[in-house]
């Protein structure tokens, strides 16, 4: 990976992270300041951004922690499945938000439910993302036992030579 693009993601990292901060101090002052009309459940939708918001947080620390594992060339190691767990993790928590603002919407949808099915069905795309990564873990895996593998094969190897 070179640093150019290390540079780049780290910078797209900051800018996202920032803006989720932004978010979730904006949703805790409308917490504390604006009353709810009684158009729609306010609170509990502010309170699941401020969740989502920190759902996102998680997903992109993980993710800088393994860009920095992938430039000093430790990726392929045990510590790497924490962060890839982090990630799957984070990814699951905001599908289980994203549901339940598709339960707290659904209501509101009675005459047009269609919104209500794309709305789950988002929902069900996120956790698929889950799953991608979830897959690519294992290729992790494989990677990291291969590793191994190659470590003791070389050391065979010098011990022979």
């Amino acid at each position: 990976m070179g640093k150019l693009t290390v540079r780049a993601l780290r910078a797209v990292l900051v800018v996202v992270l920032a803006g989720t901060v932004f978010v979730q101090a904006l949703m805790v002052w409308a917490l504390a300041t604006d009353p709810e009309d009684g158009s729609l459940p306010l609170t509990p939708l502010r309170v699941i951004t401020i969740l989502g918001m920190a759902s996102v947080q998680v997903a992109l620390v993980c993710v800088w922690r393994l860009v920095t594992m992938v430039r000093r060339g430790t990726v392929f190691s045990h510590a790497a499945f924490r962060y890839v767990d982090g990630v799957i993790g984070a990814i699951v928590a905001a599908a289980l938000v994203w549901f339940a603002v598709t339960v707290i919407n659904a209501p509101g949808q009675r005459d047009d439910p269609g919104v209500t099915v794309i709305m789950g069905g988002v929902g069900v795309a996120i956790l698929g993302v889950a799953l991608i990564v979830l897959v690519l873990r294992m290729l992790l895996a494989q990677a990291v036992a291969r590793d191994v593998e190659a470590a003791q094969m070389q050391a065979e190897l010098d011990e022979v030579i």
